[in-house]
């Protein structure tokens, strides 16, 4: 199968994805903001350079994308169907490095909370920002929540 857009199309597409700064993620920091958390952002120093910091309750968020992130069982990760076997190495490395970097992270004392685009679409941002902020009230009871 081939691809329905040209090389150079298709490129531009791709150099548009942003790594950070990202819509979902700036509707979590705003939240956060928000509701009195401070925090940092992309610490260079942590493992896997989380895109949330929050030092005072030692505790870091992942935003992931579902697509980039493998994120199972989710209408938004959808396997391409054109250089899949490839799609599918990107994606189990995500996965794998993003296992690593929480192990990482805990072994270091810090609680991991992830954040999937889905939980971030209408339906769910209300329901996924209370938890969030009910999980960061009570930080100190969490180590990991791997499908907040």
């Amino acid at each position: 199968m081939t691809d329905v857009h040209s090389k150079e199309v298709r490129s531009y597409n791709m150099s548009k994805i942003k790594g950070k700064d990202t819509n979902p993620e700036l509707l979590v920091r705003k939240f956060l903001h928000k509701h009195g958390f401070r925090y940092r952002l992309h610490v260079k120093d942590l493992p896997g350079k989380p895109d949330i910091v929050l030092p005072k309750y030692k505790t870091v968020i992942f935003v992931h994308g579902c697509f980039w992130h493998g994120h199972e069982n989710c209408k938004y990760y959808v396997v391409p169907k054109t250089r899949t076997e490839w799609w599918l190495n990107k994606i189990n490395r995500n996965k794998s490095k993003d296992c690593l970097t929480e192990e990482r992270l805990l072994h270091m004392g810090w609680s991991v909370i992830n954040v999937w685009e889905c939980q971030l679409k209408k339906a769910l941002i209300r329901e996924t920002l209370i938890h969030l902020n009910r999980i960061l009230t009570n930080s100190r009871y969490i180590t990991s929540t791997r499908d907040t």
